[in-house]
């Protein structure tokens, strides 16, 4: 029964990805961003007879609740200015929406990006995440569903770019986070937890590539992350 319980969550964690990166138009994408936060909170507490399993779970689940809260705003702001969600009709209004509105919009769906890829200040829950098994580490908290909020960066682009000081902050908070959580690294003596911690670094290596206009470089790094990341934690 635990197997099956376990793959049923591992196969609800791939649709919902899935769903995240194909999606249309902005509400998809939020229905595949709550989906993956919601896969990755049951498999984090998948061995629920575990206090600490059960803790870290409640603490993923609740930052990336803040971090969907900030992306609903956004969203609303978008239909409120634009009357659609789609992303070509919105990435087109973007240049002509008040900066003020453009600035907000971008915001929120960068509060979003930050819960999602644990990039501080919203990144704590990233390390504890480790309770889950292995396997999820690999696929869902390195590989994968942390690396969303690249994505998501990327594929708004035309939104970040009308929003410059934006841009910057997303730059300026990979920036932090990629020296804080190497040097944080350092000092851990859990090996999943120094895996976790590299890996909140790495993502932030690809904020700033993203928050600076380098989307190819930032989706090429999110590719080969993937890769190496996984294998470091199956071995």
């Amino acid at each position: 029964d635990e197997e099956r319980r376990y793959f049923a969550y591992m196969a609800l964690f791939v649709f919902s990805m899935l769903l995240l990166v194909e999606a249309g138009n902005f509400l998809i994408l939020l229905v595949g961003w709550g989906l993956v936060g919601l896969s990755s909170y049951l498999l984090i507490g998948f061995h629920h007879e575990r206090p600490s399993a059960v803790a870290a779970a409640k603490k993923a689940f609740v930052m990336n609740a803040v971090g969907d809260a900030t992306m609903v705003l956004a969203l609303f702001l978008l239909v409120y200015e634009t009357g659609t969600l789609d992303y070509l009709p919105n990435f087109e209004a973007a240049d002509g929406i008040s900066s003020t509105i453009v600035t907000l919009v971008a915001l929120g769906l960068l509060g979003g990006a930050v819960a999602k890829s644990a990039q501080i200040p919203l990144h704590t829950w990233l390390p504890d995440a480790m309770e889950g098994p292995t396997p999820v580490s690999a696929l869902i908290h390195a590989a994968t569903m942390v690396t969303a909020g690249v994505y998501l960066i990327v594929r708004a682009h035309p939104i970040f770019e009308a929003a410059p000081e934006v841009q910057d902050l997303a730059a300026g908070i990979g920036a932090v986070t990629l020296l804080v959580a190497g040097l944080v690294a350092l000092v851990q003596t859990d090996i999943k937890r120094v895996i976790a911690y590299s890996t909140m670094s790495q993502i932030g290596y690809m904020f700033l590539a993203a928050g600076i206009g380098a989307y190819a470089n930032a989706m090429f790094h999110l590719m080969t992350h993937a890769f190496f990341k996984a294998l470091l934690f199956l071995a």
